[in-house]
């Protein structure tokens, strides 16, 4: 009777035993199931590119104030007609020209440490857009919005959305490439092979207009503004893109 009940006990111990590993073993799959970054590795991408800008932006501030909100947003509106006007009149196209931002507040001003109204402020942010080829015409421009009441705030050169969106094709499929290129070598590095796509993620593609001309307290405005974009071509200007991807390995 001892002998068969310590078999059953040792039976019984093996049983234990046994389902503890299945269960051990069930628990790692689901892990690794649940976490994949596991048995994996990841890909950094980088690509760089030259992009050559076909924008220039000429950029106006309007800014008028009056005793109301009304007034000050009428009397900004006649300078912002009138730019618009003369601009269409020299054959400037409408598309060319857009509102950047608008905005109408109240004006305060601190006297003895007690606040005064002066009424309201309005400002508006006008863009002209010209071809990187009539560069010839930003001193037309110029003029037209400085004789109209207009400020001249800076003036750069940009990417159109067209050439932004061939150019951020063209480095993020660089980038990617670049990735998988990287995540091959380190898996052959640990005597592996690259497996199938986890995951990608992206930082999209760093670009940024180059300026030409911004406004300071201390230059002329107008005359120096022109002298700056005179006789002034755009060269090719790096962009830039990043992806990372997670392969799995096997």
């Amino acid at each position: 009777m001892k002998k068969q009940a310590m078999e059953k006990s040792v039976q019984i111990t093996l049983i234990v035993v046994v389902g503890v590993v299945i269960l051990a073993l069930l628990g790692y799959m689901a892990l690794n199931s649940l976490n994949p970054s596991a048995n994996t590795v990841t890909g950094q991408g980088t690509a760089k590119i030259e992009a050559i800008p076909d924008l220039v932006g000429v950029y106006f501030s309007v800014e008028t104030k009056a005793p109301t909100s009304e007034e000050a947003t009428s009397k900004n509106a006649e300078v912002v007609d009138e730019l618009i006007t003369n601009l269409v009149k020299e054959r400037f196209e409408r598309k060319e020209i857009q509102t950047m931002s608008f905005n109408v507040y109240p004006d305060y001003s601190w006297i003895n440490n007690q606040q005064k109204s002066n009424g309201y402020r309005a400002t508006h942010q006008i863009k002209v857009g010209l071809s990187t080829e009539d560069t010839d015409k930003i001193g037309e421009v110029i003029d037209i919005g400085v004789n109209a009441g207009a400020g001249i705030s800076y003036i750069n050169f940009e990417l159109s959305q067209e050439k932004q969106n061939q150019y951020k094709s063209e480095a993020l499929k660089l980038a990617a490439e670049d990735s998988k290129i990287k995540a091959q070598a380190v898996a052959e590095g640990l005597g592996k092979k690259l497996g199938s796509l986890v995951s990608t993620s992206t930082s999209d593609f760093n670009y940024y207009p180059w300026n030409l001309y911004t406004v300071s307290s201390s230059d002329s405005g107008v005359a120096e503004a022109k002298r700056a974009t005179t006789d002034i071509q755009p060269g090719e200007q790096e962009i830039s893109a990043s992806v990372t991807a997670i392969y799995k390995l096997r």
